[in-house]
């Protein structure tokens, strides 16, 4: 009698386990089956976004196509929405700027929920320039600077209690991984959006150091805003994607190509480990979709690095194919593809602080 047990664990796998038939066979484009959503994301859940400039396309795509995604920090009724843009409303879902690090989203929660310690709590650094003031943690958000510090704090508590807000609401945490590269403040321990020096502020060897986090820290860091913003909504869900947008620049010593590839590795090793270790947190693979060699390189712009409009809708329209095909009676049918020109509130670009340091390129 013939034995109904596979001769091998090979011999039962599904086609999408085999490169030659999930990948090779088929035309770019028409890879499918990438992602397995561990949760449904419906039209009704509140779905916040943070992190790096990538994170961007998700919120306008969500909006696009009639999802709840929650402004926690919207912008004052008299601006236009071209003002409201450059005074940095409705990027994400509070005005932090871009979130690069796992320790910056941890040192953002820690202000937000009151959990620093002595000596963030005490570190009152601010920059100034011909009579404004910058945010070392913000130096972008507000053009020409603060007219005062009383502004400037009045500002970020505000910008704080919108954090508050977005983390207590959500149903849906979206946020994108996007460098190890940082500098912090020798004394504090608080990490810096950008290198003083370059958006604002003095450069001081004595009081800003470099640090290249390594994977240990950077799960740490996760780990610890994950469990912060569940103290605070244990309901919350969390998505977690990685940039695939290159560095700009990197002072780590290395080649920036090398450089890029360790970032991005590390990154995306800490939020496969995230996912595999909690049900709550789920990894979404846009990073694969814009950058694997299968797709030959055909999602970025001429210099390289940026994200042309044909990989963003890619990368969302795989994101919405999925959810659907996984939770089909939950998710409903959003329906007609949305192009990046109107995902993208008009095509207008990202904003990304850190192609700030393309002006200090030789």
């Amino acid at each position: 009698m013939r034995s109904s047990t596979p001769p091998n664990p090979y011999a039962d796998l599904p086609e999408t386990a085999f490169w030659k038939s999930a990948v090779a066979a088929h035309n770019p484009l028409e890879i499918s089956g990438l992602w397995t959503p561990k949760f449904a994301v419906t039209s009704k859940d509140k779905v916040v976004t943070f992190g790096s400039c990538f994170a961007q396309h998700f919120s306008r795509a969500l909006i696009a196509r009639g999802y709840d995604w929650l402004d926690a920090e919207p912008a004052p009724t008299l601006l236009t929405e071209e003002q409201a843009r450059s005074f940095n409303y409705g990027i994400f879902s509070a005005r932090t700027g871009n979130i690069y690090t796992a320790r910056m989203l941890r040192q953002w929660l820690q202000f937000a929920f009151g959990e620093v310690d002595s000596q963030m709590a005490e570190w009152r650094e601010t920059w100034e320039a011909q009579g404004r003031f910058q945010d070392p943690l913000r130096p972008v958000i507000e053009p020409g600077g603060f007219a005062s510090l009383d502004e400037l704090f009045a500002c970020r508590n505000a910008m704080l209690a919108a954090v508050r807000k977005a983390v207590r609401e959500a149903d849906v945490f979206v946020f994108t991984m996007g460098l190890t590269e940082s500098w912090r403040n020798r004394t504090a321990g608080v990490e810096y959006a950008l290198c003083p020096g370059t958006a604002g502020g003095i450069f001081d060897p004595q009081q800003h150091a470099f640090h290249n986090q390594r994977y240990p820290e950077i799960q740490t860091d996760m780990n610890a805003a994950l469990n912060l913003m569940r103290q605070n909504n244990p309901r919350l869900r969390v998505l977690l994607t990685v940039s695939p947008v290159p560095l700009t620049a990197t002072a780590s010593g290395k080649h920036v190509l090398t450089a890029t590839s360790y970032s991005k590795s590390v990154l995306r090793a800490v939020a496969g480990d995230l996912a595999a270790d909690h049900d709550w947190v789920d990894y979404f693979p846009s990073y694969e979709i814009i950058t694997h060699p299968a797709f030959r390189g055909m999602f970025y712009a001429s210099n390289q690095r940026s994200v042309v409009a044909k990989g963003v809708d890619h990368v969302m329209e795989s994101f919405f194919e999925a959810q659907h095909s996984r939770f089909p009676q939950k998710t409903g049918r959003t329906g007609r593809k949305v192009r990046a020109g109107v995902a993208d509130r008009g095509g207008r670009a990202v904003k990304c602080e850190e192609e700030m340091l393309d002006a200090f390129a030789r």
